[in-house]
């Protein structure tokens, strides 16, 4: 795991014990600290019991919790150190070094960050602790790549390209395995990071080598005080590198135009994207559509300045497979494609995954983030059928009967993917791009992803 030996002494507040908040755990612990940690949920609290508590407690019986004057006091004495499990809502934060919570605590609502902020104790998340860990690492770089969409498919290219050019690369951040839970790499490795607007909220020194933004569009404003608020949260990726190193900026739109253009000054070190720039994707079986065309670009822009040659570019690009979820091809059934585009939770998103294919069976709904689906006008006419699901089912239905020549209230996933199949025509596809959350009817864009492949399967 990654870990640095300067949080030893130090008494760190974790809360939230899924995947990133356990892998926290067990770092701040193997580099000497201590940790008062909490989750409302007992099987996230029982998967920690391999860990060394503060005085025993493991083991085979489920941890204890302590009662909030038993917590541990800030700075304890070296044989003290360990873990302590105690509701941090009843706790003193006074003098802790830092609260670490998930990304997804909302910092703008919750009491426990209001809290910390009254007793000046910084939030963090665990990308800070890797930038502060970084220093003990063998020498290495970090490419760290944000946008409203197509940072995962970027992240994930950028990732391929290296490995196919022989430099040794993890992927972690927003994506993948918890960064502090993987093994440091070698001297002259690259670590790439996904990051996500919150996770960028919660760092405040990691100082990319090259940073790339892709792009921003309206999305998560119930974090943030308006669109002004969500964009700058985006833009600090950029405040945090140190001069000499790449920022790679999308100008597609007109935030992320003005951004690269308050950055011209950095003329030896800026990259820009435009977003009508020819490129021949043809070679690139899991990189069509004009969406992709801009991941592809910007994956390009981010090897060439990490020194990668224009042939190990061009076979990574070739040779790369689509993530789960973002343009999956899944299946073809009599002719016809089916793709899973399941992390396509915004209009924005969806739009170039409608203009990739010219005859579209467009399943579309979930749990909407607006009343529209204007950012997918331009390619209303590949779609020759819609079908609208979940909560946002009778709204897009409405949007969509006077301008694609069929709409269905499908209700369900299940009912759209049959209806679509027994509707397609050989050489049509069958698309699953939602341009909405799921959280509706399941319980992330993986599991409805996850149910469109099944419903594919199932059918005669």
């Amino acid at each position: 795991m990654i870990v640095s030996r300067d949080w030893a002494g130090k008494t760190f507040a974790v809360l939230g014990l899924a995947r990133s908040g356990a892998a926290t755990v067990s770092a701040l612990l193997a580099g000497g600290a201590n940790v008062v940690a909490w989750d409302r949920d007992p099987t996230k609290r029982d998967a920690l019991k391999p860990l060394p508590f503060r005085g025993g407690g493991g083991g085979e019986a489920s941890p204890q919790i302590v009662r909030p004057e038993d917590a541990p006091h800030p700075n304890p004495s070296p044989e003290g150190q360990g873990l302590t499990l105690v509701d941090l809502d009843t706790v003193d934060l006074s003098g802790f070094d830092a609260l670490v919570v998930s990304p997804g605590v909302p910092l703008n609502t919750h009491p426990l960050a209001a809290k910390a902020g009254a007793a000046g104790v910084p939030v963090i998340g665990d990308i800070e602790l890797f930038a502060q860990a970084r220093h003990g690492l063998p020498p290495h770089k970090v490419v760290g790549i944000t946008g409203t969409n197509g940072k995962s498919t970027t992240t994930a290219l950028v990732h391929h390209i290296l490995k196919t050019a022989g430099v040794p690369s993890l992927m972690g951040g927003n994506i993948g395995l918890p960064i502090l839970g993987q093994e440091p790499l070698p001297r002259g490795g690259v670590y790439v990071l996904e990051l996500s607007s919150y996770q960028i909220d919660l760092t405040e020194s990691l100082d990319c080598d090259v940073a790339v933004l892709l792009n921003i569009t309206p999305d998560h404003l119930d974090r943030y005080d308006g669109f002004a608020g969500y964009a700058a949260s985006k833009a600090r990726l950029f405040a945090m590198q140190s001069a000499g190193h790449v920022a790679v900026v999308g100008t597609g739109d007109a935030v992320s135009a003005n951004i690269a253009q308050g950055l011209a000054g950095r003329t030896d070190d800026l990259m820009t994207i435009m977003p009508d720039s020819q490129i021949d994707q043809s070679r690139w079986p899991a990189l069509q559509g004009p969406h992709n065309a801009q991941n592809a670009q910007a994956a390009i822009a981010v090897a060439r300045a990490l020194g990668v040659g224009e042939d190990a570019i061009e076979r990574g690009l070739a040779s790369y497979a689509s993530l789960p979820h973002r343009m999956q091809h899944v299946a073809t059934r009599n002719g016809v494609a089916f793709v899973n585009d399941s992390k396509a939770t915004n209009p924005e998103s969806t739009a170039p995954a409608l203009g990739a294919f010219p005859r579209v069976h467009w399943i579309v709904g979930g749990k909407r983030k607006g009343d529209d689906l204007d950012a997918c006008a331009a390619h209303l006419d590949h779609v020759v059928a819609a079908y609208t699901i979940g909560e946002a089912a009778q709204t897009f239905f409405d949007v969509l009967k006077d301008k694609v020549p069929v709409v269905e209230q499908s209700g369900t996933l299940e009912a759209a993917v049959a209806h679509a199949a027994a509707a397609a025509q050989p050489g049509d596809t069958v698309l699953l791009s939602p341009a909405c959350a799921s959280f509706d009817q399941f319980r992330d864009f993986e599991a409805r992803g996850d149910a469109f492949r099944a419903a594919v399967e199932a059918l005669a």
